[in-house]
């Protein structure tokens, strides 16, 4: 699906430009996220997108391939770097609609991505400024310009209904029950 383009219809700020931007691009990535959920994976979704073109786009997909790192972003990233023939990706904008884990968040360093924009925190493992900050280490070569919150609420409210799903399949599979009350 690479090379799909958007033409931003603003003559506003180029922040607003930018807020724009991000809310199409986000809409998109969750989109595809709520594809991966379809499937059974964790509904997690990337999209590199350089001058308004999709470079790559990639969503979660442990489970289809028994793979530990098949997550939504070093997939995306393999993707690019195989399009554009080259590990840095200058003047592109990665969007994730869940917080990076910390190897996602080094995946996106080595590959110089300037700017990371994210819709949703990650409590367990988020590596963009809730557990850690990989990808605004001074210590590290690269830093990104990070944006957060994006579309939060969608992403979040997918995330939790695919792990409500998961559990009442988990329990009805285990033969699980619910203990009988009456007013005996």
């Amino acid at each position: 699906m690479s090379g799909r383009k958007y033409k931003a219809k603003t003559n506003c700020s180029r922040i607003t430009h930018n807020l724009n931007r991000d809310l199409f691009w986000m809409g998109q990535a969750i989109e595809l996220a709520r594809q991966a959920g379809e499937k059974g994976e964790v509904p997690v979704a990337a999209m590199l997108i350089k001058e308004d073109t999709v470079i790559a786009e990639a969503h979660n997909l442990r489970e289809q391939h028994g793979n530990p790192i098949a997550h939504a972003e070093i997939l995306a990233i393999q993707a690019a770097a195989k399009e554009i023939g080259n590990w840095r990706f200058v003047d592109t904008t990665l969007y994730v609609t869940l917080e990076p884990c910390s190897m996602c968040a080094g995946a996106i360093v080595l590959a110089r991505i300037p700017r990371v924009v994210y819709a949703t925190t990650d409590p367990k493992s988020g590596a963009a400024g809730t557990l850690y900050n990989i990808l605004q280490d001074e210590r590290l070569n690269h830093r990104v310009e990070l944006v957060s919150g994006v579309l939060a609420e969608e992403s979040s409210a997918l995330l939790k209904s695919f792990f409500q799903q998961r559990r009442r399949k988990r329990k009805s599979e285990d033969g699980y029950q619910q203990p009988i009350t009456d007013n005996r």
